[in-house]
C-alpha cells in the first residue's frame, strides 16, 4: 500500500473506504475524539491537473439543465429575478463543493458515501448511497430523453415532419441505438478521469449552443410571446429553483473530481471549483436571458425544440447538444454505479474483507460487479426513458434531490468534522464554533429548500403546467410504420 507524503503507515492505514488511525476504525472513536487533521499536501502519481479538473467540472455541471434554463426564467417572473435567486444559490453552492473536498481529506476519501461513511458511519453511508442512486439514474434519464430530443430535430430538418413514419428514425430505435454505440462503452471504465478528453469536446459544444442561443435573438425570424417583468404571484419566484438546483449539481462527482488531482489540496482545487462554477454560472445566465427574450412565453421546456431546425446552425447544435449528452451520461453513471456497489458490498460479505487489497478474488469480483450495475443502470435508464415525454417534469423533481447534495449532505459532513476540533485553545475553539454555525446554516437551508422545491415540483408538473409540447414528427394515421 503506498502510503501519502508525509505520514507513516502506522498513523494512517487506508484501504478504499474506512479510515483507521493507529489500528482504531472510525466507527469506534465517539463524536468527542481528536483526529489529526488531513495533511496539507497529497501527491496523486498520474493524476489530472487542475485545468483539466476545471473542464471535468463544467463537463459535469452544463448538461441537460441547461436545455431548461430559459422555460425556467419564465416561470420564475423574467430574467432580472431569476438571475438573482441564481445569484444567491450560487454563494452557498461554491462553499458547499470545498466542504466536501475538506472533509474528504480525513480519510482521503474518493467518492461521497466514503466522506458520509466516515462521519456518520454506515447510516449515512446508506442514505447518502440511496439518495445518489434515486438522483444519478433520473439524471441518466434526463440525459437519454435531451438526445431523443436533438435526433428528432435533426431528422426532421433533414427528412421532413414525416420521419418517425419510418422505423429506422423512429425516436424509440434512434435513441437506443445510438446510447448502445456511443454511450454504454463508457459506462464501464473504473476510474472517472478517462472523460478528460471527451470533457474538452463536452465544453465546446456548450459554447456552441450558447453562441447560436445569442445570435438567433438578433438574426433570427421568431416573433417572441408575452414576457415577464415580475413574476405573477411573489410564490413563482421559488419555480426557478429547481432548475437551479438541477443545473448546478456537480456534488456528487466532485469528489471523485478531487481524487483524482495531481496535487490533492483545497487550496489547488478552490481554483478549478471557482473558475468552473463562474464559466458555468456566465453560461446558464447568458442562454436563458437570450433564450427566453427569443421566444417569451413560447418558449419550450428544451428550449432548441422552439428553433427551425431547418437551419444548419441548429441543426448542427441539436448535433453538438447530442454529443455533450453522450459524454455527460457516464460521469453520472459512474457515480450512481459506485453507490450500488458500495451497498452491494454492504449487504453482502464483509466490506472490509472484500476490499483488501491483497484478497486474491478482489479484481475478478470488482469487475463482475462494475459491470452487472453498469449494465443494468443502462437497460433500465434507456427503458424509462423511451416511455417518458420530455425532461420538464424529471428535472423539477430531481431538483429536490439535487438540493440535499447541494446543501444537507456538506452540512452533515462538516457538523461531524467540527466535533473532531478539541477546542483546546481560542483559535481552536474559535475554529470549531465557526464550523458549527456553517453547518448548521447548510443544514437548515438545505432542509427548506429540499421542501420547497420538491413542493414547488409537484405543483408545476400537476397542477399549473401550462406549456404545450409540439411534436415534431407529424403523427401516423395508422400504428403501422413503413
Amino acid at each position: 500500500m503506498d502510503v501519502p507524503v508525509g505520514e507513516s503507515e502506522e498513523e494512517v492505514s487506508y484501504s478504499g473506504r474506512p479510515l483507521v488511525i493507529n489500528n482504531t476504525d472510525v466507527d469506534d472513536l465517539g463524536p468527542e475524539s481528536n483526529v489529526a487533521p488531513p495533511a496539507s499536501y497529497r501527491q496523486t502519481p498520474g493524476g489530472i491537473g487542475w485545468f483539466t479538473a476545471t473542464l471535468l467540472i463544467i463537463n459535469t455541471i452544463i448538461g441537460g439543465g441547461l436545455l431548461n434554463f430559459p422555460r425556467a426564467f419564465h416561470e420564475a417572473g423574467g430574467v432580472w429575478i431569476a438571475a438573482a435567486v441564481q445569484g444567491g444559490l450560487i454563494l452557498f453552492i461554491t462553499p458547499a463543493l470545498l466542504i466536501l473536498a475538506y472533509c474528504s481529506d480525513y480519510n482521503e476519501a474518493k467518492t461521497m458515501q466514503d466522506v458520509l461513511y466516515f462521519t456518520w458511519g454506515k447510516a449515512g453511508q446508506r442514505l447518502t448511497s440511496v439518495c445518489m442512486t434515486m438522483y444519478c439514474f433520473g439524471a441518466c434519464i434526463t440525459y437519454i430523453i435531451i438526445i431523443g430530443d436533438q435526433l428528432d430535430q435533426v431528422f426532421a430538418s433533414l427528412y421532413g415532419s414525416t420521419f418517425c413514419h419510418y422505423w429506422y428514425m423512429h425516436r424509440n430505435f434512434t435513441m437506443v441505438a445510438s446510447c448502445i454505440c456511443f454511450v454504454l462503452p463508457l459506462c464501464y471504465p473504473k476510474k472517472i478521469d478517462f472523460l478528460k478528453h471527451a470533457s474538452t469536446v463536452g465544453v465546446a459544444a456548450i459554447f456552441y449552443v450558447v453562441v447560436l442561443i445569442i445570435a438567433q435573438y438578433y438574426v433570427g425570424p421568431y416573433v417572441p410571446g408575452p414576457i415577464k417583468t415580475k413574476p405573477d404571484n411573489w410564490k413563482d419566484v421559488f419555480l426557478v429553483v429547481p432548475t437551479l438546483c438541477f443545473g448546478y449539481q456537480c456534488h456528487v462527482s466532485i469528489i471523485p473530481i478531487y481524487a483524482c488531482l495531481r496535487k490533492r489540496t483545497v487550496k489547488n482545487f478552490s481554483i478549478s471549483v471557482y473558475l468552473g462554477l463562474g464559466i458555468c454560472m456566465f453560461i446558464y445566465t447568458v442562454a436563458a436571458a437570450y433564450g427566453y427574450l427569443t421566444f417569451g412565453a413560447n418558449v419550450a421546456s428544451d428550449i432548441l425544440k422552439s428553433y427551425d431546425s431547418s437551419y444548419t446552425s441548429v441543426l448542427i447544435a441539436n448535433i453538438a447538444v447530442a454529443a455533450k449528452i453522450y459524454v455527460t451520461y457516464p460521469i453520472n453513471s459512474f457515480c450512481g454505479r459506485e453507490a450500488i456497489c458500495d451497498m452491494w458490498l454492504d449487504f453482502s460479505l464483509s466490506r472490509r474483507v472484500l476490499e483488501e487489497e491483497s484478497h486474491p478474488s478482489l479484481p475478478s469480483e470488482e469487475r463482475f460487479r462494475r459491470i452487472a450495475v453498469a449494465s443494468t443502470w443502462f437497460t433500465l435508464s434507456l427503458i424509462l426513458a423511451v416511455l417518458l415525454p420530455n425532461i420538464g417534469a424529471v428535472i423539477k423533481i430531481l431538483g429536490s434531490l439535487a438540493a440535499l447534495f447541494i446543501f444537507f449532505f456538506p452540512g452533515l459532513c462538516l457538523l461531524r468534522v467540527s466535533t473532531l476540533e478539541d477546542g483546546a485553545n481560542d483559535e481552536s475553539s474559535n475554529k470549531k464554533t465557526w464550523l458549527t454555525v456553517v453547518a448548521g446554516t447548510y443544514l437548515a437551508v438545505g432542509a427548506f429548500v429540499f421542501g420547497l422545491v420538491l413542493t414547488q415540483g409537484i405543483y408545476v408538473d400537476f397542477i399549473y403546467d401550462q406549456e404545450v409540447d409540439i411534436p415534431v414528427c407529424l403523427p401516423l394515421n395508422t400504428t403501422t410504420l413503413v
